[in-house]
């Protein structure tokens, strides 16, 4: 699926996603077309890895880790690569009697595994499986290992060749039998008790096809992908309960599940996708669970190409194993040359050199061509699993790219380094960088924790970052931008308190989003509603003295109203909401002083009412200030170590977000 798509040219894209054409228009109403055609292309130039079923031996444990220790032959729904970092819910022990081929087989067999278990057969039921890949193969086995009398239907003679040697009845479609009526003979005219549905199709005919078949109050389970415009008549009239199943069973797409590693009660959940995996595993070692004979090829990795042209063409397939030759992981291995280092001695009053940590969507689509911009030498650039990290070092430039983070600290040439990984890791790292005299650039916030807080402004004027002068700034981008620059110098005439509106259309974020996690992502407050404290705190040009937050109560609490008090008498309002329309603006901020008002919106019209010699300043495209941001920080590095943000209005932003957030 994944190949098709990215073989698709961007008409045949837009056809399969629709949603995300509305999207692409409602972002061309508020953004403008060109910051939209520009994040609509590099969003699309992200490489997906492939790849959901392995097996390996393990290298290393993480410290909560339990269950696992290095040396175990395991199976994973890692990518296809050569090291994997896989969470423990989604890894299982292989049974000794299992040879690795076989083994890695079992994720897909968690799938067909998981669509039983929602039709909940019993012993002597018929069952219908429609469609004969690897899943629908794998299903009928599993079904017969259930004691139920099992009828596969598909057009491949091969496919239905393998059905009736692992016990199943067949139909022939290529032959012109009508399945229906195969199925009511073969249910002895009571209709079939379920239909596992595991074919890929675009046709409703399965679908319809399914609910003829069956009997009054049956069972039909959606595995596969078909087309799902049903009748009303086939499901009314016998009562037919139709579900969906959800890939290896419970505990999928929860992050708490899959990536935090917290188990569900067996007393409670007694089928999670780990349990599933075990028991795909255990079907093998026990030889109720034939696999060998779904083995079609057999590719070495430096042939993957040859193997993805083989899915999707026409060459009959089932299984397609991939091997990977046996290597040694080094520090010095996980690093990768990209292009000769730059010819120029080491020297800090040039313009910086510069390594990432993190090369997600914002640092590939905004901050690293904002460096890049600005002049800055792209050293490294570090990404946990290495595919985006080099697909950015490859299009930007870097020199190298690695998945060892330790190595870029470590690095006698890298003077400055930008940081834009999750939240939570925000504090670890710069408090990393300082101790290795490096200036630190963080895409906010700058922490999550007071106590994180305070070990960083402690360090930062500790000896160690005053004497080489070091930078720490974070990525408060909008008081960057021209039209605040212009905002800035028209209050600058202006005597006496101000009034301040910052209206946020936000938009709702699930509540299983990482951001959402306080431990992870801190929450929206700190989490993206800073950007705007920072941003009335700039514009007020003083402290902040008082501040309350009021909250709509919802399911994720993100619509809020922060108020602010400043030293000098001026007032300030964020309302950072989450339950707008997203063909309305996203951000816009009035200023009321002194008998005059100022209105941005969205970074892109600026309008006076009220001003001497002062109208509008408009923009043909959006601008938040993200290259200014950058520029400000390189400058000032090269400069001699002036903060662009004074170091005292992070903290006091930072401070407010989370005592805002704790509230």
């Amino acid at each position: 699926m994944l190949v098709e798509f990215g073989k698709a040219n961007l008409l045949d894209k837009a056809r399969q996603q629709p949603d995300k054409v509305r999207m692409v228009l409602d972002k061309m109403k508020t953004d403008g077309v060109m910051p939209t055609i520009e994040a609509v292309f590099n969003k699309l130039d992200q490489p997906l890895p492939l790849g959901y079923c392995n097996v390996g031996v393990v290298k290393g444990v993480g410290a909560a880790t339990q269950g696992f220790k290095v040396g175990d032959r395991v199976i994973s729904n890692g990518k296809h690569a050569e090291m994997v970092s896989v969470a423990t819910n989604l890894t299982a022990r292989i049974p000794d009697s299992v040879s690795n081929e076989e083994a890695a087989f079992t994720v897909i067999g968690a799938i067909a595994l998981q669509g039983i278990r929602l039709v909940k057969p019993t012993l002597g039921e018929t069952v219908v499986v429609t469609g004969l890949g690897l899943i629908g193969l794998m299903t009928v086995q599993l079904l017969r290992a259930h004691g139920c009398r099992v009828l596969g239907i598909d057009y491949d003679a091969q496919k239905l060749a393998l059905a009736r040697q692992y016990g199943a009845a067949v139909v022939d479609l290529s032959s012109g039998e009508d399945p229906v009526a195969v199925a009511q003979q073969f249910s002895r005219n009571r209709g079939v008790d379920a239909v596992i549905v595991t074919a890929s199709a675009k046709s409703n005919e399965p679908m319809h096809q399914a609910a003829l078949m069956c009997r009054k109050r049956a069972r039909i389970v959606l595995v596969g992908v078909v087309g799902l415009e049903l009748s009303r008549d086939d499901f009314y009239e016998k009562e037919l309960t139709f579900q969906v199943s959800c890939s290896y069973g419970p505990g999928r797409y929860d992050p708490n599940y899959e990536v935090k590693g917290n188990d569900y009660p067996v007393g409670y959940v007694r089928w999670t996708e780990q349990r599933n995996f075990e028991a795909v595993l255990d079907m093998i070692a026990d030889g109720r669970l034939d696999l060998k004979a779904l083995i079609s090829h057999r590719f070495t990795i430096d042939e993957a190409k040859s193997a993805y042209e083989i899915v999707s063409g026409s060459e009959p397939s089932l299984g397609i194993l991939l091997t990977y030759p046996g290597v040694d992981i080094t520090p010095e291995s996980r690093t990768v040359k990209l292009s000769a280092p730059k010819s120029r001695a080491f020297d800090r009053t040039q313009k910086p050199t510069v390594s990432f940590i993190g090369s997600g969507n914002y640092a590939t689509a905004i901050l690293i061509p904002a460096f890049k911009a600005a002049g800055a030498r792209l050293k490294s650039v570090a990404s946990n699993e290495g595919v985006s990290g080099v697909h950015a070092g490859r299009k930007y430039g870097f020199e190298e790219t690695t998945t060892d983070t330790d190595n870029i600290f470590k690095d006698v040439e890298t003077d400055s380094i930008v940081i834009t990984t999750r939240h939570n890791s925000h504090a670890r790292f710069i408090v990393k960088a300082l101790h290795a005299g490096k200036h630190v650039f963080v895409e906010k916030p700058l922490c999550l924790a007071l106590e994180e807080l305070e070990e960083i402004e402690s360090l930062y004027k500790s000896g160690i970052a005053q004497d080489q002068r070091l930078i720490v700034m974070v990525g408060f981008n909008r008081r960057f931008s021209p039209h605040v620059l212009k905002i800035k110098k028209l209050l600058s005439n202006v005597s006496g308190p101000k009034s301040f509106v910052m209206t946020v259309n936000a938009g709702a974020i699930p509540a299983n989003h990482w951001t959402q996690d306080m431990e992870v992502g801190g929450g929206r407050i700190i989490g993206e509603a800073c950007h705007f404290i920072d941003l009335l705190r700039f514009l007020a040009d003083a402290p902040i003295v008082k501040w309350q937050r009021i909250v709509m109560d919802d399911v994720t609490n993100d619509t809020l109203t922060l108020q602010l008090g400043f030293a000098d008498g001026s007032i300030g309002t964020v309302n950072y909401f989450a339950n707008g329309s997203k063909a309305f603006p996203k951000e816009r901020l009035e200023v009321f002083a002194s008998g005059r008002v100022l209105q941005l919106d969205n970074f892109r019209k600026l309008r006076g009412y009220g001003w001497s010699g002062f109208r509008k300043l408009n923009l043909w495209r959006q601008d938040k200030g993200q290259k200014a941001c950058a520029s400000a920080f390189v400058s000032a590095i090269e400069q001699g170590g002036v903060q662009p943000i004074p170091f005292e209005e992070i903290i006091e932003v930072s401070r407010i977000s989370i005592e805002l957030a704790k509230v």
